[in-house]
């Protein structure tokens, strides 16, 4: 049986796991979320992009 879930649904579980058990403030996640976001604008994010799509191949087992 396979489950595709979204990365972002993934990563905000995550994040939502961070400040309730670990103890992280919820402006700290704020300030990674905005500076995700603004560096999604900038020349790295096809790199980001490519090396995660590349990430997940890899854990998926899609070698191409």
């Amino acid at each position: 049986m396979t489950v595709s879930l979204p990365l972002v649904f993934v990563l905000g579980v995550f994040a939502w796991a961070a400040i309730k058990f670990l103890g992280v403030r919820i402006w700290v996640a704020v300030v990674i979320a905005l500076f995700g976001f603004w560096l999604s604008h900038t020349f790295l994010a096809p790199v980001i992009e490519t090396g995660t799509r590349t990430g997940v191949g890899v854990v998926n087992g899609n070698d191409k």
